[in-house]
């Protein structure tokens, strides 16, 4: 649906559109993988297991006793860390991904950020990993289940650009969609009212004060088109554990796979 009927329809039925679109974000696309993406899937250990009526789809590389688990973003999938993967492998990692619900080989149907953050904690406790490394949405559903599972101990942390306060991203919803402030308001109330959480604390710059990690290190590019850099700025200034490197020339998905991001992330992870 274009923005500008959006834009109007929303003014004239504001809950209809909100529903529209609310329904719309809980339906995440899948985009096809790369010949390496898929090439690297293939060379991995594949389980599936039950979760909230989903079959979801794990990978693991065997490699040596430092164990990492990859946690990518939304409408993103484990095949998009190909290249991360490899190196990690080819150093001894041994390295865990999955799908998450409705995204890559998991079964389909409606998710949202709540069932893909409580995963990662049954993932993190399933492999006891003590190594992440996160893309984009992955970081706030990662941060968010370390802030709810505060037993979980991380040694390193990477997170490959993060967002930060849950109401940006809806900000940046009603700006790509063109819903009107009345849907906007009623979107929020929706998402508070079904998860039982106060957006305007849904944060990550507030959780990472209270999640058990050792060292973080956030890459972030200044001229990121879908995160803006000042999220990432924001998350760093409240996490005294934490270094942010800003980088140029990569983008926001071509960073998974450059090669001096992947490079930097394996020397923080090695250090």
């Amino acid at each position: 649906m274009k923005k500008i009927i959006i834009k109007i329809l929303s003014k004239l039925f504001p809950t209809i559109m909100m529903n529209f679109i609310y329904q719309q974000l809980t339906e995440p696309k899948t985009k096809d993988l790369r010949q390496n993406e898929v090439q690297m899937l293939e060379q991995s250990e594949r389980q599936t297991f039950q979760f909230q009526g989903f079959d979801i789809q794990t990978y693991k590389w065997e490699g040596g006793t430092n164990k990492i688990l990859l946690i990518h973003g939304w409408e993103g999938q484990a095949g998009n860390f190909a290249d991360l993967i490899e190196k990690l492998w080819e150093n001894n990692f041994t390295v865990y991904a999955f799908d998450a619900p409705s995204h890559g080989f998991s079964s389909k149907g409606k998710t949202n950020l709540f069932q893909f953050a409580e995963l990662v904690g049954i993932l993190i406790k399933m492999f006891e990993v003590t190594n992440l490394v996160s893309h984009s949405f992955g970081g706030v559903a990662t941060t968010y289940s370390l802030f709810k599972n505060k037993d979980l101990k991380i040694e390193k942390y990477v997170l490959l650009s993060t967002l930060d306060k849950y109401l940006d991203v809806v900000d940046a919803i009603v700006m790509k969609t063109g819903m009107s402030e009345e849907s906007k308001k009623q979107f929020i109330k929706k998402v508070e009212r079904e998860n039982n959480i106060q957006t305007e604390h849904f944060n990550v710059s507030d959780f990472v004060r209270e999640i058990n990690v050792n060292k973080a290190l956030i890459i972030h590019d200044k001229n990121d088109s879908v995160i803006p850099i000042e999220r990432s700025r924001n998350v760093q200034k409240n996490w005294d554990i934490c270094e942010l490197q800003e980088i140029e020339g990569t983008g926001h998905f071509k960073m998974l796979k450059t090669d001096f991001v992947i490079k930097q992330t394996l020397d923080f992870l090695k250090s």
